[in-house]
């Protein structure tokens, strides 16, 4: 336990480290307990008027209610953080076991103290904390639920945290090639859009002629009552076990709640034992015939630019979910505007598509690795550099947009009218000006704006120590993304507001024309910027390959 309490100590000493080092570091932070505690806040006031609107109301009927609410609610945020955790998090955000490879730690010693590490962070902190407070909407039920709510908080928490780190360790593990890590990452991701849709499916299912929503407890109680005797739902039972005094069953799920614990604990050391003694195993070859796409791209140094990147496109499963993101979006809305019987809502998800393709752009270098030190030893300029980068990203951009605005124009109909075909052209054009002035920002901040990745082989881990770097740098590049678009909003507001919404066309125009101009205005200034800093982007992505080792 001792080695353990170490490893927490040196969690945190590593994460005021980084603080004291990088400014961004130091916002992210900031910027993510300011989070914790608006979400902190916002559950102890909805306890708490929970509380108020059933204090003295009939029990067994509400708490039946409550208890089908929150075992749903709670099974799908344990699901979402095991999603979220591989998505983004991966194993041991600021701590990497192989940094402990030599000081000869016993496997389940580590184990354990990288498990109270991630338990020790802030977004545990703040979950644990929700969770007591939550406990306040159970003073109604009685002394006796409150109680247990109590428990069940950290109940929940290490749960979560179990489960979410063998899900991490097995796919680290486990997947070995890099098509079955792309095809992983894109399963992965569908899950956690289906889930994120289903109470907007589910709501517009239920919505009744009048357009009010109309819950049908009878339809949710059979998963309720399966959850409730699962990890992901027994925790949040409790309470509701100890107020109806079922004692017996309080006491099963107590035990299957330590027993997940226990067995994830297991799992995660065998994957830690396994990963040590089959480090450096044989790897698959594969034969590659021709010199790919550098035979077809423009025979010059961006040419070869853009080739590189292209093939770093095709086989990084990193960067995998650019390729289907668009497709994404358009079944996200797809399905959300069919259950609200809306087809013309499926058109956003051309701007949505075209404002999130150049995420993975925005942080390019750091994807290249020291990869791009070849370009700096050759001498290639940032001018080249930036063409070459922004004609892979373009041209991507262009063929995804237009290929789906054909789908789109042929499946929801908006070819029948003259109508139609304007708001198509419309927001086509709109899409444009996202897509073309998030990827000229993306030139500029790949250059200033860089932030550790995971490492090619192993995507489902966290480069140790920056966490929150990694989401609060994307949050900033998708603000300035939205600044950039602002003339395109002007013209839209002077289009509804003195043509009264005719020759919506005007729209298309500005927005393709705003975002040729951002993306040109994007590469020239990213060029300068990457010449006037490309050896101490060299020095950065040297010590960013150290934190993937």
């Amino acid at each position: 336990m001792k080695t353990a309490i170490t490893i927490v100590k040196l969690r945190w000493a590593l994460t005021w480290a980084n603080m004291r080092k990088s400014v961004w570091q130091t916002i992210g932070y900031i910027f993510g307990w300011l989070m914790g505690a608006g979400l902190i806040a916002l559950v102890a006031a909805t306890a708490k008027g929970i509380n108020a609107e059933l204090a003295g109301q009939e029990s067994a009927r509400h708490a039946q209610t409550m208890s089908l609410l929150v075992v749903l609610a709670g099974s799908i945020i344990t699901v979402m953080v095991v999603i979220i955790q591989l998505l983004y998090i991966g194993q041991g955000s600021t701590l990497n076991t192989k940094r402990f490879e030599l000081f000869g730690i016993p496997d389940r010693q580590l184990q354990l103290g990288i498990l109270l590490a991630g338990l020790s962070g802030t977004p545990a902190i703040a979950g644990l904390v929700s969770l007591l407070c939550w406990s306040m909407a159970y003073l109604w039920l009685g002394p006796s639920a409150f109680t247990f709510a109590l428990v069940a908080a950290p109940l929940c928490i290490v749960t979560m945290m179990s489960i979410a780190k063998l899900c991490i360790s097995l796919a680290s593990t486990m997947l070995t090639s890099r098509r079955g890590k792309n095809v992983f990452y894109i399963l992965i991701m569908l899950i956690f859009i289906a889930m994120l849709e289903a109470p907007a499916l589910i709501g517009g299912a239920q919505s009744g002629p009048d357009g009010d929503l109309h819950f049908d407890a009878n339809l949710f109680s059979a998963p309720s009552r399966i959850l409730a005797w699962t990890p992901l739902g027994a925790a949040f039972q409790l309470p509701f076990d100890a107020c109806a005094g079922n004692w017996l069953a309080l006491v099963g799920r107590l035990l299957m709640l330590g027993l997940t614990c226990l067995l994830c604990f297991m799992g995660c050391t065998w994957c830690l034992r396994y990963e040590r003694l089959h480090a450096g195993g044989s790897q698959r070859t594969a034969a590659i015939k021709g010199i790919g796409s550098f035979s077809w791209m423009p025979d010059s140094v961006s040419g070869a630019i853009s080739a590189r990147v292209f093939t770093y496109l095709r086989r990084d499963p990193r960067q995998g979910m650019f390729l289907v993101m668009p497709l994404l979006f358009v079944l996200i809305f797809g399905f959300q505007g069919h259950s609200m019987g809306s087809s013309a809502m499926v058109w956003q998800s051309l701007i949505w598509g075209g404002w999130f393709m150049s995420m993975i752009e925005s942080n390019g270098l750091a994807y290249d690795g020291l990869g791009f030190t070849m370009q700096v030893i050759m001498g290639v300029s940032g001018r080249q550099d930036r063409r070459g980068r922004v004609r892979v990203y373009m041209l991507t951009s262009t063929a995804y947009l237009l290929i789906m605005a054909l789908a789109l124009f042929i499946f929801t109909g908006s070819w029948r009218t003259g109508a139609g075909l304007e708001v198509s052209l419309t927001v086509l054009g709109v899409a444009f000006a996202f897509a073309f002035s998030s990827l000229g920002l993306a030139e500029v901040t790949s250059t200033t704006l860089m932030y550790p990745v995971p490492s090619m082989d192993k995507p489902f881990s966290s480069p140790q120590g920056r966490a929150m770097a990694q989401g609060f740098i994307p949050f900033v590049y998708m603000l300035g993304s939205l600044v950039l678009v602002i003339p395109t909003g002007i013209a839209a507001a002077l289009v509804f507001g003195l043509l009264g919404g005719s020759s919506l066309w005007i729209i298309g125009v500005v927005g393709l024309i705003n975002g040729l101009g951002m993306l040109a205005l994007g590469t020239r200034l990213g060029g300068r910027l990457l010449d006037s800093r490309m050896l101490s982007i060299v020095a950065t992505l040297g010590s960013f390959a150290g934190l993937q080792k």
